[in-house]
Order: C-alpha cells, then structure tokens, then sequence
C-alpha cells in the first residue's frame, strides 16, 4: 500500500486507508482500530501523498520525510509524538535540517512524527513513489 490511499483526516484521530467511494463522500478505514467509517464530503481531508513540508529552499514531499526517519531509525519506531516541543524540534532538525521554522509548527512535527510511528507500526513502510505516477509525469 502507498500513501495516495493514505488520508488524514480533520477532527478524527490517526490515519484511514480509502476503501471505496459512496455517492456522498467515501468509506475510510481506521489504521488504529481497523473501525470503518463514512466520511461526507463536507470533511477536510488530506492525502498523504499530496502534503509537504517547508523547508528554505522549497516543499518536501512527506513520503522523502518518512524514508529520511526510516532511515535514521533503521526501519524503526521514531520518537513519540508527545515528547516536548525541544525534543520534537531536535529530532526534526536531525531529519530535515534546513526546515523552516517560521512556517513548520511544533504541532506539524508532532503529526509527521505520530504518522510516520503509525504506518511503520502497520508495516506500510515503503515510501517511494508509485511507479504509474512517474511515468505519466514523463509523457
């Protein structure tokens, strides 16, 4: 699984997998209880491939963020999310150092961070990008 079927999505806990379309909206399932749910249309949701993050030079795609804290962790859980915000802006200066700090928020780290612990926890651990994606983009 990649994270075009990954969502975020406002006011609900975790991550959801897209399962299918309804006439109002989608069904999504939780990544952290497996409980399904309807979602209308009239939610804020975020693909978690379409989200980056600013840096000063330009956006980085979150999946480059979370091969960056797999790769520091060695395929491992990163630290949690509820740490302080020192810590939390310490670990994420490790990872993407020239982050910019007037536009990534404490609460910005916190979620990459708590996304990133869930997937690995979930076993979706490939971050790269879909190969359909690529080749559409080169013709």
């Amino acid at each position: 699984m990649n994270l075009d079927k990954i969502l975020a999505i406002s006011g609900k806990p975790g991550l959801y997998e897209l399962k299918t379309q309804t006439r109002s909206g989608f069904l999504a399932e939780s990544l952290l209880d497996g409980k399904k749910i309807s979602v209308s249309i009239r939610h804020n949701v975020s693909v978690l491939s379409e989200i980056a993050i600013y840096t000063f030079t330009e956006e980085v795609p979150l999946r480059e963020i979370f091969n960056k804290i797999q790769e520091k962790e060695n395929g491992g859980q990163a630290i949690s999310h509820k740490e302080s915000k020192d810590k939390l802006e310490a670990y994420f200066s490790e990872v993407l150092p020239d982050y910019d700090e007037d536009r990534v928020y404490a609460s910005d780290m916190k979620k990459v961070i708590q996304w990133y612990n869930i997937l690995q926890e979930k076993g979706i651990t490939d971050f790269t990008e879909p190969k359909e994606k690529e080749n559409s983009e080169e013709e």
